[in-house]
């Protein structure tokens, strides 16, 4: 997924859930642009006769009429209004506006007649607002507001006063946004502590001591079978050391102990390429997609995990697409499947039961890479999983 589907800062807000906090923001986006169209082609009948050309109109607002349904669903969410979907909502308001003064009467322009897409330009804004926050809002009420003293009656009282409303409500809202994704990334990273704390209790819990003892056995068996038997024996007995001395520290709740890892580059299609079968689709670049090897080690245990949610929940006929991208400021692979989804709230609800597979197996490994994990879903239409690397936070 490029940059394009992408919600820039609103990766690290996403919850476990499914971005609780911004749903119900954008489907009274997505709402109130169609209130908007509709009062936009009320306005236009009654007064489109006024119009020293009304056919003009008619056409604009047939097409803002279609654009307006066809974009309803991407307006669900962050991850589907992607730039390119703002800018085309853009670019037709500031049509609307020149056309706006091109076939409205003069003398109706001057005594402050609307612009032809009306309150339709807010949604523009908001939509800009949600997807970037205070500052893209303001970038795009710039841009409308420029448009309209240029191309429909000039630097008016009328129009200031409207381009500073819309101004301050797309900056205020931007602002709001900006503050609820960071409370909510927050109480997610305390969620997460939280439930890791009660899994380790749990592994505490459960965890027999035969299992340390059969590690300390296979130690001490290996150093003892010495030279003669092989380096197999010996180096099996420093890995059963280093897992006794993890396991131990799991339990206790202190430091987990070094492990060794590579610490070249690795290539992430070479680690991803296992994860591929009849079911499942890896669509990478030509070149080699080099991480440092602990970063690209948990990145492809993130997309593993990803893959096996997908080969355990999606359903027996379900695909799944992973799609790797290598930028230059980071390393994004997304996992796409056609399976049922899963509700909002879902994955919260999980967690809550203890099962951590999404919050730590995904979630928690691209958080200490510094990276971020997105989650989509929507009943009837699969799950869509971002997992995102900065290079910068990976190269140490």
């Amino acid at each position: 997924m490029s940059d394009g589907n992408r919600p820039g800062s609103v990766g690290a807000a996403v919850a476990a859930g499914g971005m609780s906090v911004e749903l119900p923001l954008w489907r009274a986006i997505s709402f109130f642009r169609v209130l908007a169209l509709c009062y936009a082609v009320l306005r236009y009948l009654d007064s489109y006769l006024e119009f020293l050309h009304p056919v003009a109109g008619w056409i604009y607002l047939g097409a803002l009429t279609l654009w307006t349904l066809a974009s309803t669903r991407a307006f669900a969410g962050p991850l589907r209004c992607t730039w390119y979907v703002l800018g085309t909502d853009l670019t037709l308001v500031v049509t609307g506006i020149v056309m706006s003064g091109m076939t409205d009467d003069p003398a109706r322009i001057a005594h402050g007649a609307p612009t032809l897409p009306t309150i339709w330009a807010a949604g523009t804004v908001l939509g800009f607002a949600g997807r970037g926050g205070w500052r893209w809002a303001a970038a795009a009420g710039s841009v409308i507001g420029v448009a309209n003293i240029l191309g429909h009656g000039g630097p008016t009282g009328d129009n200031i006063h409207n381009i500073v409303l819309l101004m301050v409500a797309g900056c205020a809202i931007g602002y709001v946004i900006e503050l609820a994704r960071a409370s909510e990334a927050t109480l997610t990273r305390a969620l997460q502590v939280e439930a890791a704390n009660r899994e380790r209790e749990r592994l505490s819990r459960d965890i027999h001591d035969g299992v340390l003892q059969v590690l300390a056995l296979v130690q001490r068996r290996g150093g003892e079978q010495g030279p003669g038997r092989g380096a197999d024996f010996a180096e099996l007995g420093r890995l059963a050391g280093e897992q006794e001395r993890a396991l131990r520290a799991l339990m206790s709740g202190g430091p987990l102990p070094a492990q060794r890892a590579p610490l070249e580059p690795q290539d992430l299609r070479t680690l991803l390429g296992p994860y591929t079968d009849e079911r499942i689709t890896l669509s990478a670049p030509g070149t080699p997609v080099l991480l440092p090897g602990p970063a690209a080690g948990e990145l492809a245990a993130a997309v593993g995990a990803a893959v096996d949610n997908v080969r355990r929940h999606a359903g027996p006929g379900a695909h799944a697409w992973i799609l790797l991208e290598d930028e230059p400021e980071a390393v994004t692979v997304s996992v796409r499947d056609d399976g049922p989804g899963f509700a909002a709230g879902r994955l919260g609800e999980a967690e809550q039961a203890g099962r951590l597979g999404v919050s730590q197996s995904i979630r928690g490994r691209l958080l200490d890479l510094g990276g971020t994990a997105e989650l989509y879903s929507v009943p009837g239409e699969g799950v869509e999983v971002e997992l995102r690397v900065p290079r910068r936070g990976s190269d140490g």
